[in-house]
């Protein structure tokens, strides 16, 4: 049933009446009748639109009546009574993925360099200069564009030469394809925000979202793109801007292989060319001793690059810089100039910022467990990661190369990387598994004991598959049930966040703050080992948490959630992205859209029933 509506009238009518704290959003907070009466224009018929969230997605439907200009319009009844589950995932479907969508090229060049980030009085695209085809590309635009200045990035640039960006920062050049109306760019998805620039392993749970979404092409444009970062940049970056050719994010460009070809096989040299750059970045980024391999044959997060991290705000490392101030007698505001400029040299002070540059690249900045010893310690994530590499390409070298591939001339059999495989994990699990904790911790390779803080990552295992029958049961029975709350699993346990925590900011990594990467990656390992019931209680419990959280708040679906409140209003540091927004949510956040599709994909009917009446999950496990 659709109703004819002045809509300025309607939407002006029901901001008056039901946006009572004027944030631009009906939401549970805002103290309106929590009623609106609706007259067709022609009938005269009325309804009565009642609740929060009936109410919120009717300002949703007229807003975006309002942006196409439409006057005397109709609403459609179903869609403002459509169930929570369906709206949610129809919205992330159809108009999210779209809406995160970016390219680099003469149409979508302003969309990235004309953003927040942007510090340049003209913004800067950098262009490897081993891609002569973009080059060529961006030059000739540069003639056609105003307002935007091409630079070129040298062939070998060193970690000294990256950081003279700092003073002229930009973004990175990705791939450009021909198409039948020429050159263009490769798309990516961002994750939402502030967040204008491809991630790195955002990109990857990102990719996961749009293949169940049936955007193959999306997907593969994803993996496009990292082939050429490894190619041009040298390693998949945190993100595509100068600052971040310093560091690489967690390796799961496997991953997304091995997920697109049991979608469909795009063909064997798509697939060859990949894997060759799967195995050179796996070399090359990962498997050099004293930078990211360590003396144990395990690995660790090791970013480049020399201080501060360039791209964090003023005032952030205050708690860090403030005894250094005072050591050189400055002002703590004129100390972190010098330092950031490097006038002003603290070899301690540099060594904190080791361990913080490459807690950056783990993706999980920031948390107590890698703050100031990211670098000394083999860590559960990237170890997990790297035997799923190694597994992957054993797989992907049986499975469509008869064993045996080629590989800057080198020949690989999928026995070679068994083995490697079968190495990790008994050092894994001799180093880093601890029986009588049932959990997986990292290890301090330099003062050779594990590190006992309890975070999410002890369930990577799991999702690697590299556990015996034993440490998973451990793992779901002992463990889990210290990072289980209403809505999903924390990043790491009460316990631990308050034995290490310290007098710095609340880390967004750790309790009580739940996170889409850490809970896919638990759903994926229970379910590889088995234990389906619990993978359903899991993924019942973060989808009732998003979905709660869109019905009472217009729609919003943010970075993170506080698992403490179940809510997405979190107080720690970087606030929450996805939650600013007037009216109508266009985009959502990249990986709990991802998580929301991926979730319901494995959720059953019945429980599907419970998630759309909002059934606490309290009341059902």
């Amino acid at each position: 049933m659709k109703f004819s509506l002045n809509i300025d009238k309607v939407f002006n009518d029901l901001l008056l009446q039901e946006d009572t704290d004027q944030d631009k959003k009906i939401t549970k907070d805002d103290t309106g009748p929590k009623k609106f009466v609706l007259v067709d224009e022609t009938t005269k018929q009325e309804i009565v639109v009642e609740g929060t969230y009936h109410l919120s997605n009717l300002l949703q439907e007229l807003a975006l009546l309002k942006e196409n200009k439409v006057n005397i319009g109709e609403v459609d009844l179903s869609r403002i009574q459509e169930n929570p589950v369906e709206r949610i995932s129809r919205k992330i479907r159809d108009d999210y993925w779209n809406e995160l969508t970016r390219t680099i090229d003469k149409k979508g060049l302003s969309q990235i360099l004309q953003d927040e980030k942007t510090t340049n009085e003209i913004p800067t695209l950098y262009v490897s200069a081993k891609d002569k085809q973009g080059v060529a590309y961006f030059q000739e635009l540069e003639k056609e564009v105003q307002n935007f200045k091409v630079a070129i990035l040298p062939e070998d640039f060193s970690m000294e030469y990256v950081e003279t960006l700092n003073k002229k920062p930009g973004i990175l050049a990705l791939a450009l394809e021909q198409k039948a109306d020429g050159l263009q760019g490769v798309p990516f998805v961002v994750p939402g925000g502030r967040f204008n620039e491809m991630y790195g392993w955002d990109s990857y749970f990102i990719g996961v979202g749009l293949l169940i979404d049936n955007q193959l092409d999306k997907a593969m444009a994803i993996a496009n793109n990292f082939k050429y970062q490894i190619i041009h940049y040298g390693k998949i970056l945190n993100a595509n801007r100068s600052y971040y050719l310093t560091r690489t994010q967690p390796p799961l460009y496997s991953s997304l292989l091995i997920d697109i070809v049991k979608q469909k096989v795009p063909s064997l040299d798509w697939l060859r060319g990949h894997l060759e750059t799967v195995i050179l970045e796996y070399n090359t980024v990962w498997m050099e001793q004293g930078n990211r391999l360590t003396p144990t044959g395990l690995n660790r997060y090791k970013a480049d690059g020399v201080g501060m991290p360039f791209e964090v705000e003023p005032g952030h490392f205050d708690d860090v810089l403030e005894p250094y101030a005072k050591k050189y007698n400055l002002p703590i505001r004129d100390f972190e100039k010098q330092y950031l400029e490097r006038t002003l040299v603290d070899s301690e002070l540099d060594l904190y910022f080791v361990h913080d540059r490459s807690l950056r690249e783990s993706g999980h900045d920031t948390t107590d467990r890698l703050i100031n010893m990211c670098a000394n310690l083999n860590s559960v994530d990237i170890n997990s990661f790297l035997y799923k590499y190694e597994k992957d390409i054993t797989y992907l070298i049986k499975e469509y190369f008869n064993g045996s591939f080629q590989a800057q001339d080198v020949t690989y059999t999928s026995k070679d990387w068994e083995q490697k495989a079968d190495i990790r994990k008994e050092k894994i699990n001799e180093l880093c598994w601890n029986e009588d904790a049932g959990m997986y911790f990292d290890y301090d390779f330099v003062n050779k004991k594990q590190f006992p803080f309890e975070a999410a990552t002890t369930f990577f295992p799991l999702w690697a598959g590299l556990c015996s029958d034993n440490q998973a049961k451990k793992l779901v029975e002992v463990a889990l049930p210290h990072f289980i709350k209403t809505g999903g699993i924390t990043g790491s346990t009460k316990t631990s966040s308050d034995l290490f925590s310290d007098d710095g900011p609340q880390r967004q990594w750790d309790y009580p703050f739940g996170w889409a990467p850490h809970q896919i990656l638990l759903w994926e390992g229970l379910m590889n080992y088995k234990f389906f019931n619990k993978a359903q209680e899991m993924v019942y419990r973060w989808l009732w948490l998003i979905t709660k959280n869109a019905v009472e708040y217009n729609g919003t679906i943010p970075e993170k959630f506080d698992l403490e409140i179940s809510s997405h209003k979190v107080f720690a540091e970087y606030g929450n992205v996805g939650t600013e927004f007037d009216y109508i949510a266009k985009e959502g956040f990249g990986w709990v859209n991802a998580s929301y599709q991926y979730g319901l994909e494995i959720l059953s009917d019945n429980l599907k029933q419970e998630l759309n009446k909002l059934t606490s999950p309290d009341e059902l496990f």
